[in-house]
């Protein structure tokens, strides 16, 4: 298996730590507002790398966090005059319906930051100690120019950074690159700790996340989106090499943004998605079937041509799978799923070139086209058809697609032989009624 890592800007062969177990970790969402598709794309994307995974036989550790204390959650709880926690836990519901509507796995952990003060405390302290962070009026900083490597994930120079920043940002700063750590306050939700009563700055919570989590400070695959990799990922480094002299992950990997019909999708443009709707419009399975249609580091533009697309192939791949489904049971022929057509490893091979989508779906195609084929003929081969159902529906299920799989009965099956004989006799009346009853059931 082959990865682009962030890390060093290359594919690279895919190597964990641990033989035969993959630890994941992949930055969740701020919880003050419904997710939007550019926050599903992630869940999408790492999903499917965590089934590619699975399908090559890795066992999966899957860590997503969310956020549950920040600044946008709290002028929220003010403005509806709720607590913070009224905020965070009814949006980490609404976020936990989205990951089942979109057919995501629920992660192995699922930590929250107010969960882990005690362990971000305590990691600031070490930071101190060791004059990697100071305090300045209950303020906690981090020294950005004590890392060396410092910029080596976004491919940015110190110095170049520091022409392009704001000098005077922050006077108590030592330096304009240096960030927050913990943050003195009076307003909101707010933690004793021996700097300051006050709240941990955004950058320090993942690090120490994956280090409770998975109780060591190097995984394999950290994962997000192409807009946290720059400073949010960034200070994450900082962080762990000043403390465990790590880059937190082997493997950094990140997902293009999402444009709605050429433009960035933001609030100002009024053009913002919720997943929710999205869904609700188009279908789970069209949804993920246009998030995976690009491959994920690209950008996605979502648009009335990729989703009518999206709506077309997904259809007639399905509609395929179905037929094929109802004809093997039709017969009462019995195959195991672990006899496949070897288009399945076709399909795998470009999943696992660095989650190949564009690739994987041409085989998917190709899959569904030898399938009707098979099911156009006038003597079926009962053990071909089922080999490439099982190899379609086994792609299927690592991209994360829902079909038909529901088991006819015997009254089912008796429909269906009284429509088929009826049409043989040309009883075309009949025919019509039998063919009427099988599309109320779904079946046609």
């Amino acid at each position: 298996m082959k990865l682009f890592n962030s890390l060093h800007n290359k594919i690279e062969d895919f190597q964990p730590i641990q033989s035969g177990r993959v630890s994941m970790y992949v930055c969740g969402p701020t919880v003050y507002n419904h997710a939007h598709i550019g926050n599903a794309r992630p869940m999408i994307v790492f999903d499917t790398l965590k089934k590619t995974l699975e399908a090559n036989q890795y066992d999966v550790y899957f860590v997503s966090n969310y956020t549950d204390v920040d600044d946008k959650i709290i002028k929220k709880a003010r403005e509806e005059q709720v607590s913070e926690v009224d905020i965070s836990t009814r949006y980490i519901k609404a976020y936990e319906n989205v990951r089942t509507l979109l057919h995501v796995d629920q992660p192995n952990a699922c930590p929250k930051v107010t969960q882990t003060m005690d362990e971000i405390i305590n990691f600031i302290s070490q930071l101190i100690e060791k004059g990697f962070a100071y305090e300045v009026d209950g303020d906690v900083y981090f020294r950005v120019h004590k890392i060396d490597t410092y910029g080596k994930l976004s491919k940015q120079q110190k110095e170049d950074l520091l022409v392009g920043a704001r000098i005077h940002e922050n006077e108590k700063k030592e330096s304009p690159l240096d960030f927050t750590l913990w943050k003195a306050t009076e307003e909101g939700i707010r933690w004793e700790s021996p700097f300051s009563k006050g709240r941990p700055g955004w950058h320090t919570e993942c690090v120490v996340m994956i280090q409770k989590e998975f109780e060591t400070p190097l995984i394999d695959i950290h994962g997000g989106g192409m807009d946290l990799k720059f400073p949010h990922h960034e200070n994450e480094i900082a962080q762990s090499q000043a403390l465990y002299q790590t880059s937190i992950a082997n493997y950094w990997m990140h997902n293009g943004m999402v444009n709605i019909d050429g433009e960035k999708m933001s609030k100002s443009l009024g053009n913002v998605i919720w997943a929710k709707d999205i869904v609700a419009k188009l279908g789970s399975n069209v949804v993920r079937w246009l998030m995976l249609s690009t491959h994920y580091r690209s950008p996605l533009n979502i648009n009335d041509e990729s989703i009518q697309m999206a709506e077309k192939e997904s259809a007639k791949v399905l509609q395929a799978q179905k037929q094929a489904h109802l004809l093997l049971q039709r017969n009462k022929q019995v195959f195991t799923k672990e006899e496949k057509d070897d288009l399945f490893n076709v399909f795998l091979d470009a999943m696992n070139d660095d989650l190949n989508t564009p690739n994987a779906f041409k085989v998917v195609f190709d899959c569904t086209k030898k399938l009707n084929q098979y099911l156009r003929v006038k003597e079926f081969d009962f053990q071909a058809i089922a080999n490439t159902l099982h190899a379609l529906e086994s792609m299927l299920d690592i991209l994360g697609i829902t079909y038909f799989d529901q088991q006819l009965n015997n009254e089912d099956c008796m429909l269906f032989e009284q429509w088929e004989l009826a049409k043989k006799d040309k009883n075309f009346e009949e025919a019509d009624a039998y063919r009427m009853q099988l599309q109320e059931k779904g079946y046609l």
